[in-house]
């Protein structure tokens, strides 16, 4: 397993002791990599609403609902 060497604010050393201390993690590096696969998680799911967003743009605009055309009468009766 690959080993780095980072450095962190006097805080985030208290944090990660406190997290250990805690009884949840066994390490540093536990906790460590516990926020990198949270993180991983997050990136996947953005990931995934990307790719929703650009496969909903390619299907064109949808139906406009009583409110859209609300909106859109009210806006155009403003400009007149």
């Amino acid at each position: 397993m690959p080993r780095i060497s980072i450095s962190i604010t006097d805080t985030h050393d208290e944090w990660l002791k406190a997290q250990v201390a805690s009884g949840q993690y066994r390490s540093e590096s536990e906790v460590i990599s516990d926020l990198i696969r949270e993180q991983q998680q997050r990136d996947a799911g953005i990931e995934a609403i990307r790719l929703a967003m650009a496969e909903d743009e390619k299907c064109g605009p949808g139906t406009p609902t009583p409110a859209d055309v609300r909106n859109a009468v009210q806006g155009r009766l403003r400009k007149q």
